[in-house]
């Protein structure tokens, strides 16, 4: 009897080992550093604890069923047409599975579509192959830049070692204040790009000639990486996005650093600025 009940146990024990591990495996999704990127993550085991119980379950079931129900040992197959009582469980227990995995799935879609009461909100333009910044509502409304790869090219064409951040660092970062709601406007001004964060859980599609959103708090100040997730083009590889969180105060000296580099070099209210100067809006080629 021991012996059955220390079995459940550990497998208890190996499942809580195993879920809370999971960020230190090189594959699994990056820690997350908002409230959203936990709720994704808790729904993405809770849904796969559930399948691998089913799993169980069902391959267990039938595995025992060919087993006991085996020709050599005398068995004969049963012989009938119908069977009223399984085709009404076999209906009813998927239907009830699917809305335990609907309803917090719908929660958690909707507040990933609540973009309302913003603290910040920037719009975001792809182009082949760089992201463009344009901070248009709350502090810091009016700063304009292109943000694009800074992995020396030696690096990329394999004659020097690879640096820590390979293909994932930038000239001019996005700089956000912790614990304030972001939202996120992104469009393309060529071809289909997307703007992907994935320790804040955010993500959108950049289409050209639309204006899509999405928004994220960040929780943590630190340097958060991702990027473009569409295969926009030959240089793909090469258009991450790297957002830098900071205490409210440095993001207040950060944006009057902006302001005064803006009001230095002459720029026009509103002229984007960046390590690579676009031609024309929209026209960064």
């Amino acid at each position: 009897m021991r012996g059955k009940r220390v079995i459940p146990v550990l497998a208890g024990l190996a499942g809580l080992a195993a879920s809370g591990g999971a960020h230190a495996i090189a594959w699994y999704f990056q820690t997350p550093a908002s409230r959203m990127a936990q709720d994704i993550d808790m729904l993405h085991q809770y849904v796969m604890w559930l399948i691998i119980v089913i799993f169980i379950g069902v391959f267990g079931f039938m595995f025992w069923a060919c087993y006991a129900h085996r020709k050599s040992i005398g068995h004969k197959a049963e012989e009938f047409h119908e069977n009223t009582t399984v085709e009404i469980l076999w209906t009813l227990i998927p239907a009830i599975i699917l809305v335990v995995i609907a309803w917090p799935v719908t929660k958690v879609v909707i507040a990933q579509k609540d973009t309302t009461a913003a603290d910040i909100t920037v719009k975001v333009t792809g182009y082949q192959w760089k992201w463009g910044y344009d901070y248009l509502k709350g502090e810091g409304e009016g700063i304009r830049f292109v943000s694009t790869i800074s992995t020396p090219r030696d690096q990329i064409e394999g004659s020097a070692p690879k640096g820590e951040h390979y293909l994932l660092e930038v000239d001019n970062e996005m700089v956000v204040p912790v614990g304030k709601k972001i939202r996120v406007i992104t469009t393309a001004a060529d071809v289909v790009h997307s703007w992907w964060i994935p320790a804040f859980g955010a993500k959108q599609d950049a289409i050209p000639g639309f204006l899509r959103d999405t928004w994220f708090r960040p929780e943590q100040i630190g340097t958060f990486r991702g990027q473009c997730t569409e295969l926009c083009g030959k240089e793909h590889g090469f258009m991450p996005i790297v957002v830098r969180v900071v205490s409210q105060d440095d993001y207040s000296k950060w944006v009057g650093q902006q302001e005064k580099a803006s009001a230095a070099a002459g720029d026009r209210p509103g002229e984007m600025r960046g390590a690579q100067e676009l031609v024309a809006r929209g026209e960064a080629k």
